[in-house]
């Protein structure tokens, strides 16, 4: 009697296996495998590789690493120069906006300490991510308050917004030279 016990517990498991793989195999919509077509692949490996690379198929980490044109393209606040520059630029002031997929960089208000009534603060838009004079528009707006705390803001234009500009470029510049120093370009010899 024990026998058969032992044997039904192992074939319960074996069935509850087999199920088990069943539902694990039908949730791959039954592909499997999806063989290429031989009219349309080429069959010499060389050829196979060079158009998968002009494609951005495949995996290396050379260019992967380094954002090289592949099948996807993904921009990190730490790989922009602009935004970079921006940041560094405005470290000083205290930060109330950042948002990198919307482009702007808004601060707090900020006053230098000599006059306690009047705070400035500076919202950068970024309009592109290429570094150029019109990628980027800064804009400064003053606050002025009285000693009955009723305070007024203004929209101003100053040389602060384009001493700014001038400031976050020449900085962008020396970034993107740093990291296309850094950049190697990676070829593989045997594809000429």
């Amino acid at each position: 009697m024990s026998i058969l016990n032992y044997a039904a517990k192992y074939i319960l498991f074996f069935l509850y296996g087999l199920v088990i793989l069943g539902l694990l195999s039908s949730c791959s919509g039954g592909k499997f495998w999806d063989p290429a077509d031989a009219r349309k692949v080429s069959p010499n490996v060389n050829e196979r590789v060079r158009k998968n690379l002009e494609e951005g198929k495949g995996f290396s980490i050379g260019r992967s690493m380094s954002g090289g044109a592949g099948g996807t393209s993904y921009q990190f606040a730490s790989s922009n120069p602009m935004w970079r520059a921006t940041l560094e630029i405005l470290d000083f002031l205290p930060l109330a906006n950042v948002d990198y997929s919307g482009g702007i960089i808004t601060t707090d208000w900020y006053n230098e300490g000599t006059s306690s009534n009047e705070s400035i603060k500076i919202t950068v838009r970024f309009l592109t991510n290429e570094i150029r004079s019109d990628g980027l528009r800064i804009i400064v707006h003053k606050k002025r308050c009285t000693i009955q705390q009723t305070c007024t803001v203004k929209k101003v234009s100053s040389a602060i917004e384009h001493e700014l500009q001038v400031a976050i470029l020449k900085k962008a510049v020396l970034f993107e030279a740093e990291f296309n120093k850094g950049k190697k370009k990676f070829k593989r010899k045997d594809l000429k």
